[in-house]
């Protein structure tokens, strides 16, 4: 799946079940902390996406799209006994792309592939509105929290580094 394709899959997903949200054209930019101001959006509302690799003992391999805020990092043994795993890392950025359907930076809160479970913590449904590069880096949106959980059906659980994101105010 192309950039362009996972894009308009978002968007028609979103139209389709009826979901408020709008666009932010931006310079191109994938880093969180600085294409937050260029949307006008504090980095507590940003949806931060990273993908893990998950072992589960020597065999099995799991992968997770983990989303925090985005003034939190992802706690990785969090993650780990979450998904029972042995083992935790972010995934390459090949796997991650592949399975994400966007490159590095443009990753969605969303889950469109079986292999990738969807672990969101719940301090980022917080806010009324999610902010979030919209598998481009030169557009973001902005997704009304309530048709998010709606339709993403993320499971929740906490993934925030302990002591994040409360050392950043933002």
């Amino acid at each position: 799946m192309t950039p362009g394709d996972t894009y308009s899959q978002l968007v028609a997903f979103l139209d389709q079940h009826g979901a408020q949200y709008r666009l932010i054209d931006h310079a191109p930019e994938g880093r969180t902390g600085i294409v937050s101001p260029m949307r006008g959006n504090a980095l507590s509302q940003a949806a931060k996406c990273i993908v893990l690799m998950v072992k589960i003992g020597k065999k099995v391999t799991k992968y997770v799209l983990g989303v925090v805020p985005g003034n939190a990092r992802v706690d990785l043994n969090a993650v780990k006994a979450i998904m029972q795993g042995t083992y935790v890392s972010f995934a390459s950025p090949d796997i991650a792309e592949r399975l994400a359907g966007s490159v590095a930076g443009t990753i969605l809160p969303f889950s469109f592939s079986p292999e990738l479970a969807l672990v969101v913590d719940p301090s980022l449904l917080e806010n009324d509105e999610l902010y979030f590069n919209a598998a481009r880096l030169d557009r973001s949106m902005v997704l009304k929290t309530s048709d998010y959980v709606a339709l993403a059906k993320p499971r929740l659980e906490r993934i925030t580094a302990p002591g994040w994101p409360h050392l950043f105010s933002g």
